[in-house]
């Protein structure tokens, strides 16, 4: 038996490809109604792929805004899933983390770079003697160690200091937009500032950060946390505890320092888990996946059955579509047409026709996941891996659903297929 040579091989694939999209083109409502259950397959994993490439590379770069050796202490996680242990209920009868606790726990530490304190104090509009804000304007009480852990940087004027908030002084530090916004052609240091009815002297404004999900991350307003808690009470809220390590290589032993000192501070037994929740950037990253692995999950249920669906269409339609061609085949085979020629055209028609399909899906999918990156002002994302992932899957569905037609049509009596009408 001859064995027939590379260019020989590559000439008759490119034959049978020329042969196979001239069928297809010949039967184009066929060819696009079969290719639609390959496009619904591929575009509902690419889109949703997309969003949580979009998501998930916010959430990455919010979090690297925060510092790669900066972790915080929180009473209450920041997602929170229901449990049979007790689940919300379980966290909020924890105790507070209050304002004392965290200064002992600074004369208890020594590896930490700095250790901060924020809390969320109100929301609304601000004015001043020249404008207002919208009336959605957060106000954050920190403390001077908020400033490098948060890596806000001083675009004007200077940070809070030690002494701002150990004499709780009316002074704040404006978010850019917050800036943009009541002092858009002068400089906001000096002026004043009313915030839900007190007068607060403005000392620096923060450098612009850009939006984010959760919303824009420039309209906000800083004040000393001791004055926030005088002003709105002390005693029902609990502060976050935002930790610098000095390095990233020491990250780990400092959480192992502070996470100690503050349980023999809020004296729990040696027996009990934490009673407060460290959170990092490895630990946000690893929830959000935890929390998005169900959706990936099921929405590669989903296009398996849409792909599983289309490829038993496509086997139905290869299978018509050599029944018309019988004598096609036959011809073919009389003129000296081998059996793998024939083999060849059919399988190449169901890959070029799946492939048509899982790119039209892909272009749908990364467009439609961006929606989303453009509706929260948010870079794009091409989940790279999830198409190539994509279009070979879409050739698979063509070689295993067209190898029977393709196996049916090569092995028909020539004789027989010139007989056909």
């Amino acid at each position: 038996m001859k064995v027939p040579n590379l260019r020989t091989l590559i000439a008759e694939v490119i034959e049978s490809f020329r042969m196979g999209m001239g069928a297809l083109a010949a039967h184009k409502l066929r060819s696009a109604l079969t290719l639609l259950g390959v496009l619904i397959g591929v575009f509902s994993i690419i889109v949703v792929m997309t969003a949580m490439r979009v998501l998930k590379a916010n959430i990455e770069s919010q979090l690297s805004r925060m510092g790669s050796q900066t972790f915080m202490i929180r009473k209450m996680p920041i997602v929170l899933f229901d449990s049979p242990e007790g689940g919300f209920e379980k966290f909020r009868r924890r105790q507070n983390i209050t304002v004392a606790q965290v200064r002992r726990l600074q004369d208890r530490t020594t590896l930490p770079a700095s250790i901060g304190m924020e809390t969320s104090l109100w929301s609304g509009q601000l004015e001043t003697r020249y404008a207002k804000t919208a009336p959605n304007v957060s106000v954050q009480g920190e403390t001077a160690g908020s400033f490098p852990a948060r890596s806000w940087n001083i675009a004007e004027g200077r940070p809070l200091m030690d002494i701002d908030v150990d004499d709780s002084r009316d002074v704040c530090v404006l978010g850019n937009k917050v800036a943009q916004t009541l002092f858009p052609h002068s400089s906001p240091l000096g002026e004043r500032l009313k915030i839900d009815g007190i007068n607060y002297t403005i000392i620096g404004v923060i450098e612009a950060r850009g939006g984010s999900v959760g919303g824009d991350q420039d309209n906000f307003v800083v004040v000393p946390i001791t004055t926030g808690m005088n002003r709105y009470g002390r005693w029902s809220r609990s502060v976050n505890v935002l930790v610098s390590a000095r390095t990233a290589d020491t990250l780990d032993a400092t959480v192992e320092e502070v996470s100690g000192a503050l349980r023999a501070i809020r004296k729990v037994r040696p027996e009990d888990a934490n009673d407060f929740d460290i959170v990092s950037n490895d630990s946000l990253i690893s929830q959000f996946n935890n929390f998005t692995r169900a959706v990936r999950i099921g929405v590669a249920c989903v296009s398996c059955i849409a792909l599983l669906a289309a490829g038993i269409g496509i086997m139905n339609i290869m299978l018509v579509s050599v029944t018309e061609r019988t004598r096609e085949i036959g011809i073919r085979r009389a003129i000296g047409a081998k059996k793998r020629n024939i083999m060849a055209q059919f399988i190449l028609e169901a890959v070029v026709l799946c492939e048509i399909g899982g790119l039209v899906g892909v272009g749908l999918g990364i467009l439609g996941g961006n929606v989303l990156a453009l509706a929260l002002k948010l870079p794009p994302a091409i989940p790279v891996d999830w198409v190539i992932i994509g279009l070979m899957i879409c050739s698979l569905v063509g070689i295993v659903f067209g190898t029977y037609p393709a196996f049916k049509a090569a092995n028909l009596d020539p004789i027989e297929s010139l007989r056909y009408e």
